[in-house]
């Protein structure tokens, strides 16, 4: 039978979770350039040099999380009830491409301590327009 089984396209999930977490990936990449860019600080040329090999590297890493969460919920909610089934899954590919794109602008974006040179951001280099109840 191979894709199809019993009339579901069973490869629709997996697709749309690999392109969810590519998405979120360059996401947290751009978030992390941009408050780089904002703020000056690592926006030199070694610092744009490291965004730059980052560039491939984390709509590919949000990918294989995305599916690596998605297999770990399907296999976690195999044998409990419908609703379990279907919302596990799901939850557990938003909640750890979501986490992966904080992580990598809380600790690549926003260099604390190191001198930028823009005078907009203060020394934790965090931009002022981050929402404050979100930690970074």
């Amino acid at each position: 039978m191979g894709i199809v089984k019993s009339g579901r396209f069973t490869w629709l999930p997996w697709t749309a979770s690999l392109f969810f977490g590519c998405a979120l990936g360059l996401a947290g990449w751009s978030l992390t350039a941009w408050a780089r860019a904002y703020c000056d600080a690592g926006f030199e040329a070694g610092g744009r040099l490291q965004l730059n090999l980052l560039l491939p590297v984390t709509p590919v890493a949000g990918g294989l999380a995305a599916l690596a969460a998605l297999a770990t919920g399907r296999r976690l909610a195999r044998h409990a009830p419908t609703a379990v089934r279907l919302c596990l899954p799901t939850l557990l590919v938003l909640t750890v491409t979501l986490l992966l794109a904080w992580w990598l602008f809380a600790t690549i974006g926003t260099l604390n301590d190191y001198p930028g040179d823009s005078g907009r951001c203060p020394t934790s280099n965090i931009p002022p327009q981050w929402p404050t109840w979100i930690p970074a």
